[in-house]
């Protein structure tokens, strides 16, 4: 008997907007607490703190419940956050507000902040990279030397990850590497060595994405809130100052992956070919995009920022129609939406006093200023581990911020670029960044697993973040 048609009226419709999914349990209860700590500074006068610092007060503590919760997506919290910011503290204020209040543009300015810019640059090259199949071939290419032993193999395989890291997004890179690794996979006996592989991908990722201001959201966090408060961090700066420790981090990493689960001795054939793209368009990408990264990382010798050189990256690959409106409207235009609300936030808590009140809660200025590196760093990597790294960062770099005008000893540049590293650390759940979760959805990693290595990885990681490299970074003068 044929199969029965469902009545039109009750057929999707072509381009019709896709279904709600329900609120679930925490949702709802995030929304609950969130509308409770909004309002709670608008009934109860609040201490030393002026009814523009009270406004502030309800939306930092709306965008941790949001944040922490997901009560709604992390995109919308983040522009609602500007949203209420014009609405409540700004020179167009429904509510009353001192004469040289915040003009309205500046939080809106976020949006086109030069760190929007930079960040929008890399995206398009990255996605340009996998439109032309530059990312499968390279990885293709620089697998080879790793072929034979299995260790030697997902060495590489890291290494390439978090290279590709450094340039693309952490969730693109993972997903052209398990593209890639499928064969590997195959080529293993199935249990400890397939997730041992299927774990390093991530990691690699994950820390890869540290090494430079592309390489992931609270990289640009951190840089925005730099920018704003008058410290400038070249590319270069930032690769000098984060690649060590990636290396370190990587290197340690692949060790511990080994021991636990790959046996010596496992070998592994590979049969991986390059098939580059010749034609105009992607001849015209490979030159765009190598000029590119070579003028982020020679910014101190012409003098162009990074920013701009973004910007004319983008520029090159529209006018020569190598890229098209279309791949621009494709972007992660949420991530840097997302990037735009936490820099916005910044700028609402330095512009009402609140970062000053919220430091005066505690005694800080009595810590030394390694106490507060450490304290802070073990805040971002706890906090990233459950919510996104970058919603973390959001919520972190604002008060580290404060923290670096009233600790003595405390350098602007040190807090900020060890909170961004700090959470870029936090890896020990499947839901704590896109690279797990891909990750986890092969089916080849227990959660266990996954949570003991991310576990190692982060808090030893942190530990080398926050101890030793301040001081590397100043004998090195980058601060």
């Amino acid at each position: 008997m044929p199969a029965r048609t469902r009545p039109a009226a009750n057929r999707p419709r072509p381009g019709a907007p896709d279904r709600l999914e329900p609120l679930n349990r925490r949702q709802i209860i995030g929304i609950l607490i969130g509308i409770t700590v909004f309002v709670a500074p608008f009934l109860v006068d609040v201490p030393d703190l002026d009814p523009l610092g009270e406004r502030m007060l309800s939306i930092f503590l709306l965008a941790i419940v949001f944040w922490v919760s997901e009560a709604i997506p992390l995109v919308a919290t983040a522009v609602l956050v500007i949203g209420l910011e014009v609405l409540l503290i700004s020179d167009q204020a429904v509510l009353p507000v001192p004469a040289d209040a915040t003009a309205y543009s500046s939080f809106f300015a976020a949006l086109a902040n030069p760190v929007i810019v930079l960040f929008l640059g890399g995206f398009l090259i990255a996605d340009g990279a996998e439109k032309f199949h530059l990312d499968k071939n390279l990885a293709a290419v620089l697998i080879k030397p790793f072929t034979g032993s299995a260790r030697r193999t997902v060495l590489g395989l890291m290494i390439i990850t978090a290279v590709l890291s450094m340039f693309m997004s952490n969730t693109a890179t993972t997903a052209t590497m398990f593209a890639v690794v499928i064969p590997v996979l195959g080529a293993l006996p199935e249990g400890r060595p397939r997730t041992g592989l299927a774990l390093s991908i991530p990691v690699a990722a994950n820390v890869g994405g540290m090494g430079t201001p592309v390489g992931t959201p609270p990289n640009a966090i951190a840089l925005g809130a730099l920018a704003e408060a008058g410290h400038a961090v070249s590319f270069l700066d930032w690769m000098m100052m984060s690649i060590p420790l990636m290396l370190v981090i990587l290197l340690g990493a692949w060790l511990l992956i080994c021991a636990v689960f790959l046996p010596g001795g496992l070998a592994v054939k590979l049969d991986m070919r390059a098939e580059w793209y010749t034609d105009r368009r992607a001849v015209m990408f490979y030159v765009i995009a190598a000029v590119t990264i070579l003028a982020w990382m020679t910014e101190s010798l012409h003098g162009l920022s990074a920013n701009v050189i973004g910007f004319m990256a983008i520029v090159a690959m529209l006018v020569t129609r190598v890229m098209t409106g279309k791949d621009l409207a494709g972007l992660s235009w949420d991530v840097l939406w997302l990037v735009a609300g936490g820099i916005a936030l910044g700028d609402g808590v330095g512009a009402t006093g609140l970062d000053v009140w919220i430091l005066n809660l505690f005694n800080w200025t009595s810590m030394p200023a390694l106490a507060v590196v450490v304290l802070m760093g073990a805040l971002g990597l706890a906090l990233s581990n459950v919510i996104s790294n970058s919603a973390a960062c959001n919520l972190l770099v604002p008060l580290a911020m404060g923290l670096a005008t009233s600790v003595g000893g405390l350098e602007p540049v040190t807090i900020a670029v060890v909170l961004a590293l700090a959470c870029s650390l936090g890896m020990s759940l499947p839901i704590s960044t896109p690279p797990n979760a891909i990750a986890y959805a092969t089916g080849e990693i227990a959660t266990g697993d996954m949570a003991k290595i991310g576990l190692i990885v982060g808090i030893a990681g942190t530990a080398v973040l926050v101890l030793l490299m301040p001081t590397l970074w100043s004998a090195m003068g980058m601060l």
